[in-house]
């Protein structure tokens, strides 16, 4: 079976050019149906589907005729190419055309050529829109997500909220302890989102002083505070359309915390020294390491605006949470930074992984990243050894019980040392037992009560 022709639709009211479009684009396997004014197409756009429509900017005594049906268009019909045909034509007519969601613009007399080619390029490039928002649709769906490494059950769980979450407008919260990785969670969102054409930016509320964050936020008018020569766009407006993600939002003062909250409730932005707002359109995704609704109770951070962002709260768990991910964390991190330094891929002796692995890692995946860097630019013969990472980190390899118990020469520190394996055995336990505290309190000989003074002894409550 043959597949159907693309259906065109002309608007014009002279009918001999609608004749003569009817005949060359009739020649190219085109479906023509041409009409005389605005309403007659209108009238098909509402029980007809088109692959295109070719319209005149003047008909009859309208001179903008062809601006109103581009209008209707933007609201009925949105998906369908549209383009203007006039003798009439400027600069001025031409942008007005392209804001009203014209594909293309083409000025009389032309040649047929011309005509043949603005139509068959506005059918391919609607039909490349299809196929990216179908792709990014697909994409959503399986969440590829390839810069959130892992597949342990927390990192996973992350991944199914990234993706539930994307195609929603709704305000996000991230929260996790530093360097879980809270910006990547951020970027995943915007990427499978309807936003992903437009701008992600990011700001530290927590990197500069108050009145430096607010112009970075907000903009500022020349001539407001001293070293403010020209007028300057805030983040605000330059992530419009697109994500503002707000990273440390727990450091943000009360007064920029009162401006920002009437942002998310009108949508207008307002620059230092300005007596007009601005309005955007923002997604905003925040991240804290600290406890914004204990804040917000304490009168640290504003209880409004706390529920205001909270809407969808993701928690991204420490990495001592998801052991299981080191392994393929550090092939990333070793891969990565041979690359970088110009090196051959570099391997890790089982030793280092050894102790790697075991590791609690109180700077999360950020810590592990900055250790294999040094590791890697250091070692030799291409091989990461237990001597390459760092003394905190060497002492978490897996000792015979006589060798762990020998008291070196030097003498150490045994109330750090009894900690350091009370914290892996729990961290084993834990992740033997799934996370259940009932069971890893089991495996350790504990009652789950003595386990749990433990995990808030060592900050392990999360885990």
């Amino acid at each position: 079976m043959s597949p159907k022709p693309f259906r065109v639709l002309a608007a014009d009211d002279e009918k001999s050019m609608r004749e003569l479009l009817e005949i060359v684009l009739g020649k190219d396997g085109y479906a023509v149906t041409a009409v005389g004014a605005v309403e007659d197409a209108q009238q098909q756009l509402e029980t007809e589907a088109f692959d295109a429509v070719l319209t005149d900017l003047r008909m009859g005594n309208d001179r903008t005729a062809g601006m109103k049906l581009l209008a209707w268009m933007q609201e009925k019909a949105p998906g369908t190419p549209a383009i203007m045909i006039t003798a009439h034509g400027s600069v001025e007519t031409a942008i007005e055309a392209m804001k009203l969601g014209a594909a293309d613009y083409i000025m009389k007399p032309f040649k047929n050529d011309e005509i043949r080619l603005v139509v068959k390029r506005a059918i391919e490039q609607r039909d490349l829109v299809r196929e990216n928002r179908a792709y990014r649709q697909e994409q959503a769906k399986r969440g590829d997500l390839a810069n959130i490494v892992g597949k342990s059950a927390p990192i996973e769980r992350v991944r199914e909220m990234i993706r539930r979450v994307a195609q929603l407008p709704s305000t996000v919260a991230i929260h996790g302890e530093s360097g879980t990785g809270k910006e990547l969670v951020a970027r995943g969102i915007h990427q499978l989102s309807p936003r992903t054409n437009k701008p992600f930016v990011a700001i530290n509320c927590g990197g500069m002083p108050e009145s430096l964050l607010e112009s970075e936020l907000f903009g500022h008018k020349g001539g407001a505070f001293t070293g403010a020569v020209d007028d300057k766009e805030g983040l605000f407006v330059v992530a419009d359309g697109g994500t503002l993600f707000l990273d440390e939002i727990g450091e943000m003062p009360l007064p920029l915390q009162v401006k920002l909250l009437r942002v998310l409730d009108n949508s207008e932005v307002m620059p230092v020294g300005g007596v007009s707002g601005v309005k955007v359109d923002v997604r905003i995704i925040s991240a804290t390491n600290r406890n914004l609704e204990t804040m917000a109770r304490e009168g640290g951070f504003r209880e409004d605006l706390y529920y205001r962002l909270n809407v969808i709260p993701i928690v991204v768990p420490p990495l001592r949470e998801r052991a299981d991910d080191i392994p393929l964390l550090v092939r990333q991190f070793t891969a990565a930074h041979s690359a970088k330094l110009g090196l051959p891929a570099v391997t890790v002796a089982k030793e280092a992984n050894d102790a790697l692995q075991s590791f609690h890692w109180p700077g999360n995946v950020r810590e592990l990243e900055n250790v294999l860097e040094r590791a890697v630019a250091l070692c030799n013969g291409g091989r990461v050894e237990l001597s390459d990472l760092p003394t905190s980190v060497q002492q978490f390899v897996a000792k015979p019980a006589e060798e762990a118990t020998q008291l070196p020469p030097g003498g150490l520190d045994l109330e750090a040392l009894i900690e350091r394996i009370e914290v892996n055995l729990i961290e084993q336990a834990l992740r033997n037992a799934r996370y259940s505290q009932t069971k890893a309190a089991k495996l350790l000989g504990l009652t789950t009560r003595s386990l749990r003074y433990r995990l808030k002894k060592y900050s392990l409550e999360s885990a």
